[in-house]
């Protein structure tokens, strides 16, 4: 028979008076009795996803800007560049997971196998995407001040 979350022992430590091991035990304490681990990795994985929809977005309103702004911009092409491969690349890692989610459902260990590799090329990609978005904002979007302008005297 499992034993439920009211069930947990925790171990008895020999504290000496320590206040922070006092507060270690406690805290452990505490833990083991409320952490609900897949709850937890439940609401870490949607705030993760609604992050990374955040981001597209973001892309999305920064493209939207610079084709707007066009060959004007300092940086067009560049940016360009930028945005649009860090689009591609956030894409192609979102359906590369969805691919591991549909994956995982299969027993097979020639999948076992293939599920890792993907997860890391999944991983690279947003690595490159996360790349490409630091250096984009190091050229801006708009700029404090005009390229083209002069300062009074």
């Amino acid at each position: 028979m499992a034993a439920s979350e009211k069930d947990v022992e925790v171990p008895e430590i020999e504290t000496d008076g320590n206040v922070i091991a006092v507060a270690a035990v406690a805290v452990v304490s505490v833990l083991q009795k409320s952490l609900d681990v897949n709850k937890y990795a439940t609401k870490k994985t949607i705030a993760q996803g609604l992050l990374d929809v955040a981001l597209l977005t973001a892309n999305a309103s920064q493209l939207k800007y610079v084709l707007q702004v066009g060959e004007k911009h300092e940086f067009y092409s560049l940016m360009l560049s930028l945005i649009s491969l860090s689009i591609v690349l956030q894409v192609t890692a979102g359906l590369l997971s969805v691919l591991i989610g549909i994956l995982k459902s299969y027993d097979s260990t020639q999948i076992d196998v293939i599920i890792p590799i993907l997860n890391q090329i999944a991983l690279g990609f947003v690595t490159g995407a996360l790349f490409c978005d630091i250096i984009k904002m190091n050229f801006g979007l708009d700029p404090a001040l005009p390229v083209n302008s002069s300062l009074p005297h």
